[in-house]
């Protein structure tokens, strides 16, 4: 199983032994942020609702693509793959 790199914002980081990267296995990237949610619950419950489902407001990026334009969550990752998670950002 390949092994992805996972880049986490700064507001997750403090759910994540303030680690802003982490290195996964997951063939998919779902499975990749499964593995994350089992080893750091606390960043699993920021990313998915009680649906299992993301929330609305997280965005993953394979790397410079919304996995929302790929497979979702079923998109495949290769070994060194960067997945990143990016809060939506608001303002006005």
């Amino acid at each position: 199983m390949s092994e992805v790199i996972v880049r986490l914002p700064p507001p997750l980081r403090a759910f994540a032994d303030g680690k802003a990267e982490l290195r996964l296995p997951g063939a998919t990237v779902g499975q990749v942020l499964s593995c994350l949610s089992d080893l750091h619950p606390g960043v699993g419950q920021r990313l998915f609702g009680p649906d299992n489902e993301l929330r609305p407001y997280i965005n993953i990026f394979h790397g410079e693509r919304h996995i929302a334009r790929l497979e979702g969550l079923a998109t495949p990752v290769r070994p060194g793959d960067v997945v990143s998670i990016i809060p939506a950002v608001a303002g006005g």
